[in-house]
């Protein structure tokens, strides 16, 4: 694990943040057009990804990619309900992107070359890891993928996981029949009714659903397979790299304060008496994170008084404040064993 955290860590440093030149930020043609409309357009769900795109009981949108889409919205227009919730399935969220439906996919989106290099889209720093695996019932006895040999497995369609799957059963000559569904729910239905074998998703978000959505939980096993690593990361149209600024500093600024142990409760005290000057650029005290963006000076600390601090919003949506109890892991801090890192804020 500490080697994969190393790799992890590397791989993300290298990404950096991409950085243009002075008062050339504000000229981003999607910033701007968000501004002008009054309203940022976020992708959504076309049902409920537990943890990170739901629906409540109430009909209101929540999770963690909605939360950190609510934060953006604070970013640029001051109010986090400045928004629009865009229902898309999984196939549909980059044709959507592309053709100006939604300013930005944050919805638990893997950055891969494919999408970077083929499909015109650009992905901010990541902001979680997770890999794919592959849930089956018990009774099945499979301890590994390789003991699948001949069955049939559910994926949702439009996704990552079918590939990443497909591949690894193929490098171990394993036969097997793939199933796809536009639909989460479907995927869901199809396994639990018996019609596949194993049930192929997100590691993190298998986990969410066994807490959430099975009453015999204990009935199933997540393989110990670990088919990926994968970052998940915001996506956005190419040829726009103000506005991917805007979106990687944004999430900066909620990990920086986490780092630096700014809350939502005391961002208005911390702004007050900045303990030490990255505090006073964080929260616009001295001036310099709004200006270089397009945005106000005091994004940042709007931003950390509405929606909180990164772990906040991870705390709420998938930690212990949520009903799923799923540990960070990688998705910590690097200082607290995680691979999550913030640039420098100078």
């Amino acid at each position: 694990m500490s080697i994969l955290r190393s790799a992890l860590s590397a791989a993300v440093a290298v990404t950096g943040l991409s950085v243009s030149g002075g008062a050339a930020l504000a000229e981003s043609p999607t910033l701007k057009a968000v501004q002008e409309r009054g309203t940022l357009l976020c992708s959504g769900h076309n049902g409920s990804y537990f943890g990170f795109v739901e629906v409540n009981d109430k009909n209101e949108w929540k999770g963690l990619d909605i939360d950190l889409c609510r934060a953006l919205t604070v970013a640029i227009l001051g109010d986090k309900d400045k928004n629009q919730i865009v229902p898309l399935s999984w196939a549909q969220r980059f044709p959507a992107l592309q053709s100006g439906d939604v300013d930005v996919v944050i919805k638990a989106t893997g950055w891969t070359m494919g999408r970077d290099t083929e499909l015109g889209l650009q992905f901010s720093n990541p902001y979680f890891f997770g890999g794919a695996q592959l849930m089956v019932r018990k009774d099945l006895g499979a301890q590994t993928a390789t003991d699948l040999d001949g069955g049939t497995i559910c994926v949702a369609a439009g996704t990552t996981i079918e590939r990443i799957v497909a591949d690894h059963l193929k490098s171990e000559n394993v036969e097997h029949t793939m199933v796809s569904f536009e639909k989460t729910a479907e995927v869901i239905g199809a396994y639990k009714s018996g019609r596949c074998d194993a049930y192929a998703a997100w590691g993190p978000s298998i986990a969410v659903l066994l807490a959430n959505q099975f009453e015999d939980a204990g009935d199933h096993v997540i393989l110990e397979d670990k088919l990926s690593a994968e970052p998940i990361s915001a996506a956005m149209r190419q040829g726009d790299d103000e506005w991917v600024d805007v979106v990687n500093w944004m999430l900066a600024a909620l990990l920086k304060a986490e780092e630096e142990g700014v809350t939502q409760a005391n961002v208005a005290e911390m702004a007050a008496n900045p303990p030490n000057p990255t505090v006073a650029r964080l929260l616009g005290v001295n001036p310099g994170m709004g200006e270089r963006l397009g945005l106000r000076e005091t994004w940042a600390r709007e931003m950390i008084a509405a929606m909180g601090n990164f772990a906040e919003i991870y705390d709420r949506n998938l930690g212990e404040g949520s009903p799923y109890k799923l540990e960070r892991g990688l998705n910590n801090l690097w200082s607290n064993g995680g691979v999550l890192y913030t640039p420098i804020l100078d």
